[in-house]
């Protein structure tokens, strides 16, 4: 029981769990319309059809990472049932500020590679205005950060996975019940 009265949320606010799903629906989003482009050729409709939703869409998780870190950060997350031990504890938070890291990162190198490419900058029927001046070979570079964090992703995304499952399956606590959708567990 809380000094107001109140007992402690066992769950994350409707907010929380919302941003959850909707970054996740972007993540398969933004990662499937990249790798599906290979499929195409290049220079292709499709192809560039696909590169410019990867766009649009990276930097609609972009903007939506900086909301969902405001209402992260606006309370507590509810505590665990029954409490993880501290390396645990230390691993989640970790992993948490590298999936931020990535939910802010990659959709701004994106931008820095397209600006430096010289490259319009897409986003649903407008133009994002270039961040830095034209530099091809810093584009180059940009890309090939921009793709080396992207593949690291999939193993954060992973790892996050692998993480709530392990909590709900192995060791049984309420970790992955916090932030499912619908009614209190």
């Amino acid at each position: 029981m809380l000094a107001n009265g109140k007992s402690p949320a066992s769950r994350y606010r409707a907010s929380s769990i919302g941003f959850h799903w909707l970054m996740l629906l972007l993540f398969v989003a933004v990662y499937a319309s990249i790798e599906l482009r290979q499929l195409f050729e290049k220079g292709s409709d499709p192809r560039e059809a696909l590169k410019t939703w990867h766009f649009m869409l990276g930097m609609l998780a972009f903007a939506l990472a900086w909301l969902r870190l405001a209402t992260r950060l606006s309370g507590p997350a509810p505590a665990i049932r029954p409490p993880p031990p501290r390396l645990q504890r230390l691993s989640s938070r970790l992993l948490h500020l590298a999936l931020y890291v990535l939910m802010i990162g990659m959709p701004l190198t994106g931008w820095l590679v397209l600006s430096a490419a010289g490259k319009p900058i897409p986003f649903f029927g407008l133009e994002l205005p270039a961040l830095i001046d034209e530099n091809k070979a810093l584009a180059k570079q940009l890309k090939g950060l921009h793709e080396a964090v992207g593949t690291t992703g999939y193993v954060l995304i992973g790892g996050h996975v692998v993480g709530a499952l392990y909590h709900h399956y192995i060791k049984r606590d309420d970790t992955l019940m916090r932030m499912l959708p619908g009614r209190d567990y």
